[in-house]
């Protein structure tokens, strides 16, 4: 009997360890570069995660789309792919992303195919320049990449590394976004300001139940306004760290982590984003709106707190500040506060 146990909880163990199902589970995380389609594929198990994409139709290289391990797309459709009854609303807002709103002035989080020609000199764009590396294991996939925020001229104000380490473990998957800023400029200035810096707009159900009119897509993709709000299978919960939900109690406020659950088609997901210790401005300040960005910022204080410090990050040229943060993706039964503060510790890449 002692040995059947053993075999039983030694059989859990493997299927845990696999990030999918199927008939390809086992095979782990791999990541496949398609230069031409300016595009980068995760799987798990066979199963597609999530793509980093760099179009250049977009001012910003993004992860999108972004899948559960049941296969559920947790992003917005609009403006890449847009899907009946979605909001039509800040097109900057694509997948996952890593911007900021004043870096010397220059708005590099607004900046989107919207702004017109005359007013493109006020924002920044996010170039992707190489693919340094690309690593398969059998438990995490890493993907390295050299990327140059500029302005108008294309003249570099920071040197962008990011290193995405994904991993899967049973119905849990997790990217850990590592990112490291080198000043190209005498003086580089992040100033206090609302609009950053790891983001994610997501999928309708995620959004919290509303009663403003807003303006949809309809079934053919026309933008349509919306009078009376049609709430049915919206149903995100914000929850933070410090036990607050709802917009209202964790938007501009800090904590650890922040997150974000919602029954979407009968599947119970948690998204959540976790802050390193070590970051700038830790803990970070929730810019998590209801509409359904999700946001944790780590360079705006005052903006949120009119009682906080101002926050002033002055990098000279070659200095470099480095950003951490975690986005957990859990399905099959909402994450626990336990299971997140347990990853706040654990969770990371040594």
């Amino acid at each position: 009997m002692r040995e059947m146990k053993t075999l039983l909880i030694l059989t859990s163990a493997i299927l845990l360890m696999s990030c999918g199902s199927g008939a390809n589970r086992g095979e782990g995380i791999r990541i496949s570069a398609d230069e031409a389609a300016r595009k980068v594929d995760i799987t798990c198990d066979g199963q597609l995660f999530t793509s980093y994409i760099y179009p250049a139709d977009l001012e910003k290289p993004v992860l999108y789309p972004i899948f559960t391990s049941a296969g559920t797309d947790i992003t917005r459709g609009f403006p890449r792919n847009p899907r009946a009854g979605e909001r039509v609303d800040h097109p900057h807002h694509v997948g996952m992303w890593f911007s900021f709103g004043d870096v010397n002035g220059l708005d590099f989080w607004n900046n989107s195919y919207a702004i017109p020609e005359d007013k493109k000199p006020l924002y920044g764009s996010v170039r992707h320049r190489q693919i340094v590396g690309i690593e398969n294991a059998r438990d995490k996939g890493i993907l390295e990449v050299a990327c140059d925020w500029v302005d108008i001229r294309e003249d570099v104000l920071l040197k962008e590394n990011t290193r995405f380490i994904f991993t899967g473990q049973g119905d849990t998957r997790i990217i850990e976004r590592i990112t490291t800023l080198e000043a190209a400029l005498d003086s580089v200035v992040f100033t206090d300001n609302k609009e950053g810096m790891i983001a994610v707009r997501v999928d309708r159900a995620f959004e919290e139940p509303s009663t403003q009119p807003e303006v949809f897509l309809d079934a053919n993709g026309n933008p349509t306004s919306v009078p009376v709000m049609n709430n049915e299978g919206v149903n995100g919960l914000y929850r933070n760290s410090n036990g607050a939900e709802h917009e209202s109690g964790v938007w501009g406020k800090q904590a650890q982590w922040v997150s974000l659950s919602a029954d979407k088609n009968g599947e119970e997901i948690t998204l959540a984003i976790i802050d390193h210790p070590d970051n700038p401005g830790y803990p970070a300040h929730s810019h998590a709106r209801g509409y359904g960005l999700f946001s944790c910022n780590n360079m705006g204080a005052r903006v949120f707190d009119a009682d906080a410090p101002l926050f002033r990050l002055v990098l000279h040229r070659g200095e470099k500040a480095v950003f951490r943060h975690l986005f957990v993706v859990k399905t099959n039964g909402f994450a626990s506060d336990a299971e997140l503060n347990e990853l706040t510790i654990s969770g990371w890449e040594r």
